[in-house]
């Protein structure tokens, strides 16, 4: 009787590698790494001053309905939205950000003209140009304080204009350039606007004021944030006030870090903080030729406004529609 070989199998080898075991003990946290100070792998954000986002409701109080709040607000951020965050990465940050070559012709008047002209052009809203317009000349106003000056009659005069209340200190990174603002006059500057709009123009910050100036200054910019937000009144109110809550929250975080981060001195004098070798002052003109140099800009300034303004400007006005007549204490959401 044949037989019949049946195929052999190998034999299955068992898997020696280690399982995983449950582990039932209390867990513990992995340490994270310490990020370490700012170098060049980190991603360097911009850093900008509080005395910006106080100054938009003290302007507000005064203009009232005549103008946007949001496009204040657009108008005051607009000089460092788009370029700062490049200062701190350029050869020679006070001349990017200030002077020309460079990006300071975002922080002289013909820029806010321009800016407020396109938006005028595009969504024929004068409260909305306005407010860009008077938003953008504030910053630039404010930051004639510090040592690097802007170009306000630029292209027309490229001479820089300073009184030099505090140094410009972005030559020392982001966390270097907080750190020395709220170690100078530049932090006594921004709680000055703070007392001024709690003193001053804290009506700005009410429900009722949100109700009756602001939200009928700007109807369909907030219909709109309702829509897509879906947020009530409520809470586009505190989207509103939350411009001045960031601006009061990052002020007192610099000026900590300053203190107890950095531990830089607490230098408020004038062309303070001394600890910084740098002035960055981009003129060595002497006091008679900024003068000369500044007032023959205005002056070619003033009268390229007049021209501007014959052929362009107030026919874009004339076309340009004001907010609609709105009633008091109108439920708009």
């Amino acid at each position: 009787m044949g037989c019949r070989l049946r195929r052999l199998r190998r034999p299955r080898l068992l898997d020696q590698r280690p399982r995983p075991e449950l582990d039932h003990r209390t867990p513990v946290p992995a340490l994270r790494p310490d990020p370490g100070p700012p170098g060049p792998g980190r991603k360097e954000q911009p850093v900008s001053w509080a005395a910006h986002e106080f100054e938009n409701y003290f302007i507000q109080k005064h203009a009232g309905v005549k103008i946007s709040f949001l496009g204040l607000a657009i108008g005051t951020l607009s000089p460092d939205l788009f370029t700062k965050s490049f200062v701190y990465r350029s050869d020679d940050p006070a001349m990017f950000h200030r002077g020309w070559p460079g990006v300071g012709f975002s922080h002289s008047l013909i820029f806010g003209v321009a800016f407020a002209l396109l938006v005028l052009w595009a969504t024929r809203s004068r409260s909305w140009s306005l407010g860009i317009l008077i938003g953008q000349w504030a910053h630039v106003f404010t930051d004639v304080a510090d040592t690097a000056g802007v170009m306000p009659f630029f292209p027309f005069s490229t001479e820089p204009v300073t009184i030099s209340m505090w140094r410009h200190a972005a030559s020392e990174g982001p966390y270097g350039d907080a750190a020395a603002y709220y170690s100078s006059l530049g932090g006594i500057w921004d709680l000055f606007w703070l007392v001024v709009l709690i003193l001053v123009a804290r009506r700005t910050l009410t429900a009722d004021y949100f109700r009756t100036t602001i939200v009928p200054a700007d109807p369909r910019a907030w219909a709109w944030l309702h829509r897509r937000t879906r947020l009530g009144e409520r809470g586009l109110l505190t989207l509103y006030r939350g411009l001045c809550f960031y601006g009061a929250g990052r002020m007192v975080s610099w000026f900590l870090y300053a203190r107890f981060g950095a531990r830089t001195p607490f230098q408020p004098l004038w062309n303070g903080p001394s600890y910084l070798t740098s002035y960055n002052d981009l003129s060595d003109a002497g006091a008679l030729e900024v003068v000369w140099r500044t007032t023959l800009g205005g002056i070619l300034f003033a009268g390229f406004l007049w021209m501007l303004w014959r052929l362009i400007g107030a026919r874009l006005w004339q076309r340009g529609v004001d907010p609609p007549l709105v009633e008091r204490n109108r439920t708009f959401f």
